[in-house]
């Protein structure tokens, strides 16, 4: 019987994406509810994921909607 050899694991080629940008924001009563409520409903487990992901959608559309025109 021959050996097998073992398969390594090539790194993905894609760069890693570390994230070491830290940002802070403040709620107020009202809105701390309104998201505490939000985050049971949908059963979200990942809360920074998930605002981050929501901020960001946000700031693409805006993008996508007001590209520069040449004319």
């Amino acid at each position: 019987m021959k050996k097998q050899k073992k398969k390594t694991i090539q790194p993905s080629k894609r760069v890693a994406l570390h994230r070491t940008h830290r940002i802070s924001f403040l709620f107020n009563d009202e809105e701390m509810k309104a998201f505490n409520r939000h985050i049971e409903k949908y059963r979200i487990k990942n809360q920074s994921r998930f605002i981050r992901e929501t901020l960001m959608t946000s700031i693409l559309k805006q993008l996508e909607e007001n590209h520069p025109t040449l004319f």
